[in-house]
């Protein structure tokens, strides 16, 4: 591993060291089997050993979203019993030190060496501090002191005492629907799912990875860390995503591997800096959370040098791949789906009123079984029967169709769907058509309320720099080549979208955005003053 935000370089034996002599200071800590530590930081070096000294002993890993604020953070330690909390000062507009000394006053108070015990956090006990003081907690330095207190020999201990079907990292779900839920993946869940990536990169000790997507989503800390890790990689974090970093670190460190969301490749593409970028030792890497405009995909594969580039789809529920294109598959198969079923993973789409099995070319839900489906929902049991039926199949909510060659076209969500007068309209449909046109650079089409006909669609357009049109244009466009009731109603052209930090568009947010444009609040039952 090699920390581009620090230069440091470890070797395997260097990071083994490392982690054995935190995990002795977390056990000094209290911290056993099953115990909560939470992991509030972009990628810096401390993330990976944290990670790795906390699973090795047995206890579990809950991963924080780094654009957090207050009341967010409080549920998240609260929900999730966390015992021992290591944390940056802040990034971006998140101030996380003044977050924390909020959430707990008691620190002020707390002397060295004495547990935490706070009135709004109950279950907390420590604070570990990267790169910044704040009274009442520990510096990642001084840390390193209380290693003395336990022995080596209890954390092989411990280490041996570890079962592969134990919770090992619990990652919150972003809670577009009522309150986050922890997802409770198992040592064996993270381990065989990144190894099957690995395998489908063909990744092997020659390989040098970036790392610009936030570790804490499974596509940072599976599809990169981790399948790298099982097949001996390199592995190069940047702290976050800048295309100036990235490409500088592909320029100077002979990068062969990255992954990213389709924007963050395009304002690589577009950067400056992308002339002088030299990407001849590039190979491979994945590209997942949203589509692809295939002109973009040829501009990866032909001018990032990236012909063995592959796309992954699932959710954090399955820790997260279920379905992955190979190396070889044509261009178009990597655009146009999302490849097949991983090993040991069975996939299938049924309907979503019957539960049926649906056949090759008809949309209904993406469901999947095996060795990658989470344990459940932490401390929600409801939530957990009600994403995994009786015979074990995780219910993605995502709509899809299975292709004759087997693979796997994912087609909107089922809550994305928008029903206008009775007819169901699926906004991929939509939106990959309006990517045709030469103007448009990117589209999202939402389905906003409207009193007659229960819903109407909104497509969002970013429109190529230097191009100018009209809402009819649009309109006229759709009209000539598509079936009138998909014909957008509204037209926004707008200059980017509402995003979460793992760089997945938010099109819960945007109803909600158009809804207070357009005035639609009472066609949304919303009631105003």
């Amino acid at each position: 591993m090699k920390s581009i935000s620090t230069g440091t370089t470890a070797t395997r034996e260097n990071i083994r060291d490392d982690v054995d002599e935190f995990a002795r200071v977390l056990v000094s800590l209290g911290v056993r089997a099953g115990s909560k530590v939470t992991i509030w930081a972009t990628n810096v070096p401390q993330w990976y050993l944290t990670f790795w000294a906390t699973t090795k002993i047995g206890a579990v890993l809950v991963t924080m979203n780094t654009a957090y604020k207050i009341h967010e953070a409080e549920y998240l330690l609260r929900q999730s019993d966390t015992h021992t909390l290591v944390m940056i000062d802040g990034y971006r507009d998140s101030n996380y030190k003044e977050i924390m000394q909020e959430l707990c006053p008691e620190l002020a108070e707390k002397k060295p060496g004495e547990a935490l015990h706070a009135r709004r956090l109950p279950f907390l006990r420590n604070v570990i501090t990267v790169g910044f003081r704040m009274p009442g907690a520990i510096t990642w330095e001084e840390s390193f002191e209380y290693a003395s207190q336990t022995p080596i020999e209890e954390v092989r201990r411990m280490a041996a005492a570890v079962d592969v079907n134990d919770v090992a990292n619990m990652q919150y779900t972003s809670g577009t629907t009522g309150f986050p839920k922890g997802v409770m993946l198992t040592h064996y869940n993270i381990v065989n799912n990144g190894k099957s990536i690995g395998d489908g990169m063909d990744l092997s000790t020659a390989d040098r990875l970036m790392i610009q997507v936030p570790m804490f989503h499974c596509f940072g800390m599976v599809l990169a860390m981790t399948s790298t890790m099982t097949h001996g990689g390199t592995i190069l974090p940047i702290p976050y995503f800048s295309p100036k970093s990235s490409l500088a670190c592909i320029n100077n460190e002979h990068v062969t591997a990255f992954h990213g969301v389709p924007t963050m490749f395009i304002a690589m593409l577009e950067h400056p800096d992308f002339e002088k970028t030299d990407f001849s030792f590039m190979r491979t890497g994945i590209m997942a959370g949203s589509p692809c405009p295939i002109s973009v995909m040829r501009d990866v594969v032909d001018k990032m040098h990236m012909p063995e580039i592959v796309i992954v789809y699932g959710q954090t529920e399955a820790s997260p791949g279920c379905t992955m294109s190979r190396t070889t598959d044509p261009l178009e198969v990597r655009v146009a789906t999302v490849g097949c079923a991983f090993p040991e993973v069975e996939c299938k789409i049924v309907d979503p009123e019957t539960g049926e099995d649906c056949p090759d070319e008809v949309i209904g839900e993406f469901v999947a079984r095996g060795y990658n489906i989470m344990k459940g929902y932490y401390k929600m049991p409801k939530a957990t029967a009600a994403a995994i039926d009786a015979d074990g199949w995780l219910h993605t909510g995502d709509l899809a169709c299975r292709t004759p060659e087997g693979n796997y076209r994912i087609t909107g969500r089922l809550k994305d769907m928008i029903i206008r007068g009775g007819e169901n309209i699926y906004p991929k449909e939509i939106e990959e058509f309006i990517y045709t046109h030469p103007k448009v650079s990117d589209v999202q089409v939402i389905g906003v309320p409207d009193e007659a006909m229960g819903e109407e669609i909104m497509a969002c357009i970013i429109l190529k720099e230097g191009e100018e049109m009209t809402s009819e244009e649009m309109k006229q466009y759709v009209r000539d080549h598509m079936a009138k009731h998909k014909v957008p109603k509204y037209i926004d052209f707008v200059d980017s979208y509402p995003m979460n930090d793992a760089g997945k568009i938010q099109k819960f947010k945007m109803r909600e955005m158009a809804v207070e444009k357009l005035g639609l609040q009472k066609a949304a039952g919303i009631v105003t003053a």
